[in-house]
């Protein structure tokens, strides 16, 4: 069963930037996806990125500043945030699904990440 682990979380000041990885190990997959979830809120979609690595499209929230990119050699995908905000802290997911079109549901997202926390300050 394929698993994913994300790295990169921490705590950033506004304005500044991480970079969140997630690596898959045992599978790969056609679409790859970050969502996220602050305290209190439902679990949304932040970005994805389709196998070929050109397609790739963004919530509205973060486009301009979050940048999706994967790696089909190493199998990862990574996050790169910039410019960040106090909204974007929440527990960052990775997801992953095989299939065609794209989709920013939760439930049509096979296997999922541990999560990594991000938190943003003033």
């Amino acid at each position: 069963q394929a698993q994913l682990v994300e790295s990169g979380g921490g705590l950033v000041q506004a304005g500044g930037s991480l970079r969140l990885s997630c690596a898959a190990f045992g599978g790969s997959f056609s679409n790859t996806a970050w969502f996220r979830q602050a305290p209190g809120k439902e679990r949304e979609f932040v970005a994805a990125i389709r196998w070929t690595g050109v397609n790739s499209y963004y919530a509205d929230s973060v486009k301009g500043r979050f940048t999706i990119s994967r790696d089909d050699a190493e199998n990862t995908v990574t996050l790169q945030m910039n410019n960040m905000k106090r909204e974007d802290t929440a527990v960052y997911y990775c997801a992953a699904r095989n299939g065609l079109g794209s989709s920013r549901r939760t439930d049509d997202f096979d296997a999922w990440g541990q999560g990594t926390q991000v938190t943003v300050s003033s």
